[in-house]
């Protein structure tokens, strides 16, 4: 007998879920919630039976509960405030849940805060193993890919002393035509805020803290030469590696390491500027007599404008890369697991849609055919490779692996 799934969203990544979805076997009914006015009419279009539009406001926990005891898996596609809420919501109705955000904040450096938050987790941890259910976070691209690519070339090392991952999206070359060489595949308010946010990198051993307005600074910017890009790629820290360390076990064992996107050159000068400038800040100020946060002026200003969005014949780039070094049986080895993905101009979805879509909904069948067994809160470092990258592989999203001596550079 099929399943049924609920999905909570459906914006860019959420339209790849659930075509996804309703292309699976498994599935015999999907109920696609979201608060688009419009939304039955779209899923209509879809012309499938095995869907549903509800309208529901995510926020409102009760409502949330009601309509996922409905489901044998959710899949979460909701902004990264409700996704704790949600899985909490998950748990309690005994339903397990695939999301693609973190259900803590890694960027919390607050000890006390950083505390209350792995407690919340370890209790709903300890429900969720109590009645069976599976509730997988951080199940999109990045996080997401990365960590499973991450995780796979760490466990190929006896030793390891360098860690350099990469989670990027951007368009190709010829279809970056615009004063910021850039274009949006999701949320432009959730570009804006990630392009202010600290960071930390392991150098030589130690923890280096990186302000929010020096993110995109030259001193903290590389560049990456892949001949498959058709050119150098500036790349920016982004995140806590500090965190992943301890989520590899890699505390006191790594000496470099670093979380990076990527851009075409020129993009970091631009926004650095705007960064200390106050753009990206999250204070209101008055003008006249409304107030307006600068952040949701620059998403509004740029979110308006044609030319940071995508022509139909136009592709954009996902770049997930994991370059691990250090010993192997003795020898200085380096590792490299990388997935590139571009645009389906036939189906139309974006590399974006189809590195988070796609991994969300294989998630959530893995869940369902008893192959991603875990039971708790799990991440995907835990979720069987080989199933995974062969899912993976037969949406045509495929890894390369490359392995190779090292010098001994630690730098990214």
């Amino acid at each position: 007998m099929g399943k049924t799934v609920v999905q909570l969203g459906y914006g860019m990544q959420g339209r790849a879920s659930l075509f996804d979805l309703l292309e699976s076997d498994l599935v015999d009914r999907v109920f696609v919630a979201d608060t688009s006015p419009g939304l039955s009419e779209e899923v209509s279009k879809l012309g499938s039976d095995k869907v549903t539009a509800v309208h529901l406001d995510a926020s409102d926990p009760l409502a949330v509960k009601e309509l996922i005891s409905k489901a044998d898996v959710v899949v979460e596609l909701l902004p990264g405030f409700l996704a704790f809420q949600t899985a909490k919501a998950a748990v309690e109705a005994g339903v397990s849940l695939v999301s693609s955000m973190y259900l803590t904040n890694p960027g919390e450096q607050n000890p006390a805060k950083v505390k209350e938050q792995r407690l919340k987790l370890e209790t709903m941890n300890r429900e969720a193993q109590k009645k069976g259910i599976t509730i997988l976070q951080e199940f999109g691209m990045d996080p997401g890919i990365d960590l499973v690519l991450g995780n796979r070339a760490l466990k190929e090392l006896d030793e390891v002393h360098a860690f350099h991952s990469y989670g990027a999206g951007f368009p190709e070359l010829a279809s970056a035509g615009n004063p910021l060489r850039y274009k949006f595949t999701w949320s432009i308010i959730g570009v804006m805020r990630s392009y202010l946010r600290p960071a930390r990198i392991l150098s030589d051993g130690r923890v280096v803290e990186i302000p929010a307005d020096e993110m995109f600074s030259p001193n903290n910017t590389h560049i990456l030469d892949l001949p498959e890009m058709g050119g150098p790629l500036e790349c920016f820290p982004n995140g806590d590696s500090e965190h992943f360390a301890r989520t590899f076990e890699l505390e006191g064992k790594v000496r470099s390491m670093g979380r990076y996107i990527c851009r075409w050159p020129g993009h970091g000068v631009f926004w650095e500027t705007m960064a200390k400038c106050g753009f990206l800040g999250e204070v209101p100020v008055r003008w006249g007599e409304k107030d307006i946060r600068p952040v949701e002026f620059c998403a509004g200003l740029l979110g308006s404008q044609e030319q940071f969005y995508y022509k139909d014949d136009e592709r954009d780039v996902a770049l997930i890369r994991a370059d691990v070094r250090g010993l192997k049986d003795g020898k200085k080895k380096r590792i490299v697991w990388q997935i590139t993905d571009k645009r389906d101009l036939k189906t139309g979805f974006t590399a974006m849609q189809r590195t988070v879509g796609f991994p969300m909904s294989i998630g959530a069948q893995m869940i369902l055919d008893g192959r991603m067994s875990r039971r708790g809160v799990v991440d995907p470092t835990e979720v069987p490779f080989e199933p995974y990258m062969e899912e993976l592989q037969r949406r045509g999203l495929s890894a390369s692996r490359v392995e190779e001596e090292w010098e001994g550079d630690l730098n990214p």
